[in-house]
């Protein structure tokens, strides 16, 4: 239950969530991360029945993988939180409402397990990353792959995807990432 008090504070303190009275509420559990600490998850399956499944395409990992022939370098960068960074539309906040033993809670900003969750996200990434899709970038959902042939294009390509994430306040987790592979 103390591990619950702390996700339920630290979602309020960075405004994820808010205190909800919707008719909607989906139970909480806790998984365990590799790491040994654990992770909330709401269980959304009866919202998830109901939704309109969006279909935007995930791209086929082995056509991804068609794009890295003849590149030398890579840089990775994975998103803070990928999910929590897109904000969900006001009239559908109160979908996404949980109930714990210390209150109704609703999300502002998309929740892992949603059924749209993916997809929302990888139109969001593949936009932001549109003028360096398949030149440069390879993007599946909170990923990003930057490659390239040789050292000096690599830190062309490296600062355009950094000045884009920028520019659209999207947040690298740093200890995920790696660079100049």
């Amino acid at each position: 239950m103390k591990e619950l008090m702390t996700q339920l504070k630290e979602l309020l303190d960075k405004g994820f969530i808010r205190p909800s009275t919707s008719p909607w509420g989906a139970p909480v559990l806790f998984v365990k991360k590799k790491d040994g600490s654990m992770r909330m998850c709401i269980d959304y399956r009866e919202l998830n029945k109901l939704t309109v499944k969006n279909r935007y395409p995930l791209p086929r990992i082995d056509d991804l993988f068609d794009q890295l022939q003849g590149a030398n370098w890579f840089s990775k960068i994975d998103l803070r939180s990928g999910y929590h960074q897109l904000k969900i539309r006001e009239q559908d906040i109160p979908r996404t409402a949980f109930r714990t033993r210390y209150g109704h809670y609703e999300f502002l900003v998309m929740s892992f397990g949603l059924t749209n969750a993916p997809t929302a996200f990888m139109d969001l990434m593949n936009r932001v990353c549109r003028p360096v899709l398949d030149r440069s970038v390879i993007v599946f959902i909170d990923d990003i792959l930057i490659y390239s042939k040789n050292k000096g294009d690599h830190a062309c390509h490296l600062k355009e995807v950094l000045e884009m994430l920028q520019k659209e306040k999207l947040y690298a987790k740093f200890s995920k990432c790696a660079f100049w592979l």
